[in-house]
């Protein structure tokens, strides 16, 4: 087993008492005192600080060419100053190795590329650049108040649009802020050099934004319908399957993994990813069976109980007959759990 690797931020966890887990290589919270239900709420209702210096960053330099012939998404829909969400393709079947985001600097040059934890070193392959990610902690302030509080301490980064990306100063030094996040609700993302995200975290902290670890990271982020890797992601799942045809700019040209997604929208996907949500507060599981009838019809990816709505939820993989309004059950450990597929998000 390899050491695991800890955030810039680690010494100001345990002074909060955080549960750390091991995640994507990292020691990271996963809860705070309050727990992760508590927080959670506290992003829905109020806002929220979290640590996710775990994702990686490649910086690649004057690489507009070479990230739109290794990723599905089109930069032209974008420009400097702005962020996309797009996936990186594996040849040989389309599906997706990483799911990313990238930062377009405004000076139009440079690109950050946001990987999940575990794909740094796979990202770096398939685009050059250079890994990054040791030299800053990321800190993801999130919730329906968090750029008002946000003001209090770093206004010009509160100020920050949604999917817009800036390089501004805190304190003299120099940070690279997005309006990104992964829980649905509005929010920044704030790279700071890691000799300062201390601070950072200490003044956030102390306007009264709740620190919240990845538990609640993961049950904001299934409210919102939105894909984990190596759930709704990752090896055999493709962009069509997971429904994200939309990161995909098929008019753009030649880029990675091309040709054998085209084969697969070609000849139609095999699944496709649906919501589900269960009756009562027992919560649906990853890898429990969907059941129409007596038949299994798929399988769940993540679930688990909703705060915001009472009940459990669950994204599943399902035969694509299986439509928005169908009765289904899942089969969680021998108990059958009674649920209806719906639209996502869950929680808007």
């Amino acid at each position: 087993m390899s050491e695991l690797r800890s955030s810039p931020l680690d010494a100001e966890h345990r002074a909060l008492a955080a549960k750390m887990t091991p995640f994507g290589g990292w020691d990271m919270p996963l809860q705070y005192s309050s727990g992760t239900i508590a927080e959670h709420e506290a992003c829905r209702r109020d806002a929220v600080v979290f640590d996710v210096s775990h994702l990686g960053t490649v910086r690649v330099i004057d690489g507009f060419e070479a990230l739109q012939r290794a990723l599905t998404n089109d930069l032209h829909k974008v420009g400097p100053g702005r962020a996309q969400y797009t996936h990186l393709l594996d040849t040989t079947d389309g599906s997706v190795l990483d799911d990313i985001i990238v930062w377009w600097h405004p000076d139009g040059h440079t690109f950050d590329v946001m990987p999940n934890a575990s794909n740094t070193s796979r990202v770096v392959e398939a685009i050059g650049g250079t890994d990054i990610t040791s030299t800053r902690a990321v800190l993801a302030i999130q919730g329906p108040n968090a750029r008002t509080t946000l003001s209090s301490v770093f206004p010009e980064a509160a100020a920050v649009k949604r999917f817009h990306v800036q390089t501004l100063s805190w304190n003299g030094v120099d940070c690279v802020v997005a309006g990104t996040g992964y829980t649905g609700e509005p929010g920044v993302e704030i790279a700071v050099p890691r000799d300062a995200a201390s601070a950072l975290w200490k003044a956030v902290v102390g306007a009264d934004i709740t620190p919240a670890g990845l538990g609640a990271r993961d049950t904001l982020r299934l409210e919102a319908g939105l894909p984990l890797h190596g759930h709704e992601l990752g090896t055999g799942i493709t962009s069509l399957q997971a429904g994200l045809e939309w990161v995909v700019a098929w008019n753009k040209g030649d880029f990675r993994g091309r040709a054998a997604l085209a084969a697969e929208k070609e000849r139609g996907v095999h699944r496709i990813l649906r919501g589900i949500a269960t009756e009562g507060r027992r919560p649906p599981r990853a890898d429990c069976a969907v059941l129409s009838g007596d038949r299994v019809v798929g399988t769940v990816t993540s679930g688990n109980f909703s705060p915001i709505l009472g009940h459990g939820i669950a994204l599943a993989f399902v035969e694509p007959s299986v439509s928005i309004g169908d009765e289904v059950s899942i089969d969680v450990r021998g108990s059958m759990l009674a649920g209806r597929v719906v639209q996502t998000p869950f929680v808007s």
